[in-house]
């Protein structure tokens, strides 16, 4: 890839994605086999993982999505952010799952979440592709996580380096942003 940053290692492969994936896809049809499903990614780096979840769940859904804009140099310790894209789908008494690409805090995470609660839903529940719980600074109901992972700055499989190489299939570590 042109101008591809350097990087120090490969922390989860193609296989190794798809692999998890698949299995928490199986588990998610499962679970919500009896009840309306509502599937809402977090815009933009959920965007991938979204799509291969769904497409793992063999059973009918709703899908939408969610953004937000961050708060320069607040979002990261209060979790205040600006909702710049609101979800269409009537969620009145449907479980919704929430798609988030990594929860760090879990601050952004849990505002997310009470704005999807004045929605209506029956519940929520959060599904997140890479979860690092010891820099989790609110209890949230995290119901599903791919892989647990440490501070490292991470990119690819929908997670960016200055809104670039999301679309790397794999996730690789690089040096700290600065």
């Amino acid at each position: 890839m042109k101008d591809f940053p350097e990087y120090k290692r490969v922390v989860f492969d193609e296989a190794t994605i798809k692999s998890r994936v698949a299995e928490l896809g199986a588990r998610i049809e499962k679970d919500y086999e009896q009840e309306p499903l509502v599937v809402i990614g977090v815009c933009n780096g959920a965007l991938y993982f979204m799509s291969d979840l769904t497409r793992a769940i063999n059973r009918s859904l709703e899908i939408d999505t969610i953004g937000f804009g961050e708060i320069t140099d607040i979002t990261s310790r209060t979790g205040a952010v600006k909702i710049t894209k609101n979800i269409a789908l009537d969620l009145r008494d449907k479980s919704v799952l929430l798609i988030e690409d990594v929860v760090r805090t879990g601050l952004t995470t849990a505002y997310l979440v009470s704005q999807i609660e004045d929605y209506g839903p029956k519940k929520v529940d959060i599904c997140t592709l890479l979860y690092n719980p010891k820099r989790l600074l609110i209890p949230i109901p995290i119901k599903y996580y791919g892989f647990e992972i440490d501070n490292s700055w991470l990119l690819g499989y929908g997670l960016d380096y200055s809104e670039q190489y999301r679309n790397l299939p794999y996730i690789v570590e690089i040096e700290k942003k600065q």
